[in-house]
């Protein structure tokens, strides 16, 4: 197989407009069903993603741990959850890279979309929608991870033929 020039991919701010073809992106905003709890003392930011566990399945909550990734980035593979969801929240407060095409299939580099998350934006795949693993950038990044558990493949990978990469700011 003979190696391809990595096609650039250009970095954009991630937004609900913007992600909704993806899944939900999960924030505290004012257009978000909210209201206040607990005596006046909790702002709850209510229902802000699907969770979708798949047949036969069942939601479980996780802590992912990612390495830092250094800038520029060559992506050369995506992966795909095909019976459920999964949802990545930052703990950290730092942002992070989103990676996404959508379900359907196996992308190439022409379709992905990459998006700078912040560090208080979590974001949830939706059932078969592409995404590259956790991309934290800078240092070590802690992050809450909604998926699933239980019978049935979820998991799909594949290597780009020509890869993506993501350039360093500036």
């Amino acid at each position: 197989m003979t190696a391809h020039p990595a096609l650039p991919l250009a970095v954009e701010p991630l937004t609900h407009e913007a992600f909704a073809p993806f899944g939900q992106l999960i924030e505290a905003r004012d257009a978000a069903p909210h209201f206040t709890i607990n005596a006046g003392n909790t702002e709850r930011y209510h229902d802000l993603a699907r969770i979708e566990p798949g047949p036969e399945g069942r939601v479980i909550v996780s802590i992912f741990r990612g390495q830092p990734r250094a800038l520029p980035f060559t992506v050369n593979m995506m992966e795909r959850h095909p019976l459920a969801s999964q949802a990545f929240i930052p703990m950290s407060g730092k942002p992070y890279l989103v990676v996404v095409a959508p379900a359907g299939a196996p992308p190439t580099a022409q379709d992905l979309t990459v998006f700078l998350a912040r560090g208080d934006q979590g974001v949830n795949y939706a059932p078969g929608v592409w995404h590259h693993p956790l991309l934290a950038l800078d240092e070590i990044c802690d992050f809450i991870v909604i998926d699933r558990s239980g019978p049935g493949h979820n998991c799909d990978e594949i290597q780009l033929e020509t890869p993506g990469r993501i350039a360093a700011p500036g």
